[in-house]
């Protein structure tokens, strides 16, 4: 079992930054690649970024190309997203994800745990 709990969101102007923090228990944080996804208000959530299991290989969608980056530290169960040149339109509640099989990254179905999430809201 694995528990995650996102922080380090909040109201923040347009081209500004922030990070994002996913802190997981349990002691299997290492054999799980990670994945960020977010959900707008009205919208499906969608996947933003993931990264495997050793942090050697790192996947974006293409509207966070650039400007977010995804890392993680195994030594503290802690996977990271930087938000650079933050848009009105990254305003989403954006969760961390867990997932075991280590492919597949952007479909949700395949992570087995999830966070509760943290809002960003990115203004004009």
């Amino acid at each position: 079992q694995v528990q995650l709990v996102e922080s380090g969101g909040g109201l923040v102007q347009a081209g500004g930054s922030l990070r994002l923090s996913c802190a997981a228990s349990g002691r299997t944080f290492s054999s799980y690649a990670m994945g960020w996804f977010r959900q707008a208000p009205g919208k499906e959530r969608e996947f933003v970024a993931a990264i495997s299991w050793s942090g050697g290989s790192t996947y974006y969608a293409d509207s966070v190309k650039g400007r977010f980056t995804i890392s993680r530290d195994n030594a503290k169960n802690t996977v990271y997203l930087q938000m650079n040149s933050l848009k009105p339109e990254d305003t989403a509640v954006y969760y961390c994800a867990a997932n075991l099989i280590g492919r597949y990254f952007q479909l949700q179905y395949r992570y087995d745990y999830w966070g509760q999430g943290t809002q960003v809201t990115v203004s004009s």
